[in-house]
Formats: structure tokens, sequence, C-alpha cells
């Protein structure tokens, strides 16, 4: 089918998508039921722009990476999941890879945590799904930049205050995450390009790798140095889905405390505007 098909879908379901079930206020005037194009936008981490092009066909091939968050966003079934890859020209991922797939409990989920900074990783770390809160906390992260294990160990944009101690746990239950899903899923070729890559790129993890390095992520606390608010130390939880490999790491302030107050203060002004074009990886 033409990339037009693919346009013309994601136009005609993200009017299905209430704002509010997506945990966006829903007030103003509205021309269209569902989201807008710049909610859709900042929902999967790729530029207005580029969802306009998509939209009114002028983008062509889009990636995998860019599908499977449009489709998250959209919150589509497993069956539209594969029309909307279909539509795009691109074969679904089968088994054998890490799988992206958000079930509606997960969305729910994050929904109802509007005060809660919240995000979803797949097994290879690479940010899924975000609520405006952990976006305003963090920051934009396109491209490249939402895979944790890029960031870990090429650099790139992280508010993450780190000690050595810190960075050296990070550093382990990356590399022992990776193993594990190598392990797991044998076919993907996007994890197997991002070992490759971690090892060509940074003698830490190809040491680590190498020496077989096994571990895993532990509940932790983490001090983020934010531009407008400054620094927030706050807990780090790390929760698992069931039968999917998904990760959810929740972040919370001690009730009461300074850290709390800018936390608060954080849900007020929000994430920045999206200004990026990220729709390669």
């Amino acid at each position: 089918m033409a990339t037009t098909d693919f346009g013309r879908t994601v136009r005609r379901w993200r009017d299905r998508v209430a704002p509010e079930a997506a945990g966006l206020p829903s007030a103003g005037h509205r021309r269209a039921p569902g989201l807008r194009r710049e909610e859709l936008a900042m929902l999967a981490g790729i530029s207005v722009d580029y969802v306009t092009r998509l939209e009114q066909g002028r983008a062509r091939n889009p990636s995998e990476q860019v599908v499977e968050a449009l489709g998250r966003a959209l919150r589509v079934s497993p069956d539209e999941r594969e029309h909307l890859f279909r539509t795009a020209g691109l074969v679904p991922p089968g088994r054998g890879t890490v799988p992206a797939y958000i079930a509606p409990s997960v969305h729910r989920m994050l929904d109802r945590l509007t005060a809660t900074p919240v995000a979803v990783s797949d097994a290879s770390w690479t940010l899924l799904l975000t609520n405006p809160l952990y976006t305003a906390l963090m920051g934009e992260r396109h491209g490249r930049e939402r895979n944790g294990a890029r960031r870990a160990f090429l650099g790139g944009n992280d508010r993450v205050r780190h000690t050595p101690e810190s960075r050296r746990a990070l550093e382990t239950a990356v590399t022992a995450d990776l193993r594990t899903a190598a392990g797991r899923y044998p076919a993907d070729r996007h994890l197997r390009r991002l070992i490759a890559e971690l090892r060509a790129g940074s003698a830490r993890f190809a040491e680590l790798w190498d020496a077989g390095t096994v571990g895993h992520h532990e509940a932790s606390r983490k001090t983020i140095d934010h531009p407008q608010v400054g620094p927030m130390t706050l807990d780090c939880d790390v929760l698992t889905v069931a039968g999917s490999d998904l990760r959810i790491m929740v972040y919370t302030a001690e009730p009461g405390t300074a850290d709390a107050q800018r936390l608060e203060l954080l849900a007020v002004l929000g994430p920045q505007p999206l200004i990026e074009d990220p729709h390669t990886s």
C-alpha cells in the first residue's frame, strides 16, 4: 500500500483517542474530537512537522520505530498495529524480536499517575512511552537518545547526577539487561546493531560484555539537575510487566520535602515544546 494510506490511517485513528484518555487536558475549543497533531507528536516523541508530512503523504518510508511510536500513541490493538505497519510498507516485527506493544492496562496506569514521572522502556532500554511529567523532568529525548544504553555508554542529554559508584552500577545493570535480551530475542536486528555499536564505541561496554557481566536494576535514589526548578533527589523504582519485558520507571519524592515541592512546581510548568524531527534513528 502507498504511504498516503498510512497517513490517512494515522489521521483517522487520532480522532478516536480522547485527550483525557491520553492524560492530556481537554479544555478549549477543538475542531476534532480526538488528539491534535501536536499532541500526537508529543506522545509519539516525533515532531509536529513530521506528523503533518506523514498525514499528507509528503513523508515517505517511515521507520519501524516511528510506526511503532505512533501505534503506541494511538493505542492500537494488536491487529491494528499489524495493519499500521503494512500500510507503511513494512513487515510487522514478529517473534524473536524485542516486544514493543503496550497493553491498554499499562496505558491506563500511566493515565492515572499524572502527578508522578513515569516512563516505559522495552528490553533494550529504548523509551517507548513517557507521561508529560517525566518529559518535564528529564527533557525531550529524540532519536538515538531515546535509548538508555546509548546514553549510559556513549553519552548524551542526561540530567541525572552520577557518582562513580552509581555509574558503575548502571553500566553493569544495563550490560546485563542487554545480554539477557540478546539471548531471549536473537532475531532482533536492531538489538544486534545496538550491541555492536556499543562494543565499537565504548571500551567500558566491551569490557563488561566480554567479561560476561551479570546483574539487575534495583531501586535507587537519583538526583536530577533540572534547569528550571533546580536539583531534585527522587526514588526511582523499576517495575516489570509480566510476559512482555517492559520496564516501567517510576520517580517519587518523599512527601513534605523540598524535592516534593519542586516536583509539584514542575507539574505546573510542564514539558518544553518539541522542536526537533527525530524520525530517523
